[in-house]
């Protein structure tokens, strides 16, 4: 695994985890980490579980008794690191969105082409998918429940740089992050919306937002310096979004609405989705992540309405391995399925779900988001209501 931090530990845990859980027909072995800090990356090794410590990623693809790299660093370093590694006849998983660039997603999507060819299997970590509920959806939408898609509406909210002193950490760079909100939430929520609906989006028009554009440097940073009015700490530019809207229209022809933002005061991790079709509608919360709701609009109305359906039974996707019905599970689940779908995927030898060609897909939606609005930068006035003058 090269990086150990938010997504290093959530991904260590999902390692750490599977083979204790499901009955897998490889066994993963945590063999080695990466980081650049040598003291830092061997205290990584020992919490979280890996057997080695290493301070460059070459020399962690180059070790023989590593067969899978995960990539959990910031989006500029995922193509040089994910492409290098398929070359070197590794499986890969790429913690999403995939790149920065359309141009770096598409070099590993061909990577990864390339590297099918002879085996090896390469990934994406959109881990909500491996939510129970939103797999159950999945089925639901496949098998018709809801009919023919009309409306899809998805909102992630975050607020945890609402405050303008909040220092500027590599997710508000642009040189690192590749966009804010829009590649670190909205990747998410498009992924989830084309694969509930088994349908690619084809046109977005969008608005974005930067409503804190300074913000103190960490640690002595140095990042475009400015000095606040009167002294003080220096500052940095804020070069991503801060929120985004926009809107879409998927391939069958249904509409989609999306909005992510990271300064929606009280909004710690609040992910909803909803999807209307003519005969039903499902709807999903993250912030209560064993449910899933279910309107089925053939029933006559004066008995229908969204019902609650516990997602804990055995029968249920990934369920079968945990615990007795009405026993929720977690966020840190999620990637314990991840891991769980990919091992069978290189054991298979098949095609595993998100492949970096799905990634690139996602990376295709949020470039034109930049560019709607990019052009959308002028709104189109509203005019006042003309007043007729008392006579």
């Amino acid at each position: 695994m090269v990086g150990y931090a938010f997504m290093g530990a959530a991904h260590s845990q999902g390692w750490r985890t599977v083979g204790r859980v499901f009955d897998l027909p490889l066994n993963p072995v945590m063999a080695a980490v990466c980081g650049r800090d040598p003291a830092a990356v061997r205290a990584a090794a020992g919490k979280l579980g890996w057997a080695a410590a290493e301070t460059d990623w070459r020399a962690l693809i180059a070790r023989d008794d590593v067969q899978l790299v995960d990539i959990c660093t910031p989006g500029d370093s995922h193509a040089e690191i994910a492409v290098a590694a398929l070359e070197a006849g590794k499986h890969v998983l790429c913690e999403k969105p995939l790149a920065n660039t359309v141009a770096e997603a598409e070099a590993m999507a061909e990577a990864a082409r390339r590297a099918g060819d002879r085996g090896r299997i390469a990934m994406v970590g959109f881990n909500y998918r491996r939510t129970p509920a939103i797999a159950l959806a999945r089925l639901m939408v496949r098998d018709g429940r809801i009919g023919t898609l009309r409306h899809v509406r998805v909102t992630y909210l975050q607020d945890w740089i609402v405050d303008p002193e909040f220092p500027l950490v590599w997710r508000l760079q642009k040189e690192y992050a590749g966009s804010g909100a829009l590649g670190d939430l909205g990747a998410h929520i498009v992924d989830l919306a084309q694969h509930l609906s088994g349908e690619p989006l084809v046109g977005v028009s969008a608005v974005t937002e930067t409503f804190v554009r300074e913000r103190p440097l960490p640690g002595g940073a140095v990042v475009g310096l400015s000095t606040a009015a009167g002294g003080g700490a220096a500052r940095g530019a804020v070069t991503v979004d801060d929120a985004a809207l926009f809107t879409g229209r998927l391939a069958c022809g249904a509409l989609a609405a999306f909005e992510v933002s990271r300064v929606a005061a009280g909004r710690k991790n609040s992910l909803r989705i909803e999807l209307n079709g003519d005969r039903g509608s499902l709807a999903f919360d993250l912030e209560r992540l064993n449910e899933l709701y279910f309107h089925d609009h053939t029933e006559p109305a004066a008995s229908s309405g969204f019902r609650r359906i516990l997602v804990t039974e055995a029968d249920h996707p990934y369920l079968e391995a945990w615990w007795p019905p009405g026993h929720g599970l977690g966020y840190e689940h999620t990637f314990v399925h991840q891991a769980r779908d990919l091992v069978h995927a290189i054991a298979a030898g098949t095609e595993p779900e998100p492949s970096f060609a799905d990634g690139l897909q996602v990376q295709r939606v949020l470039a034109a988001v930049e560019e709607s609005a990019a052009r959308n930068s002028v709104y189109t006035p509203v005019l006042p209501a003309l007043v007729q003058e008392a006579s």
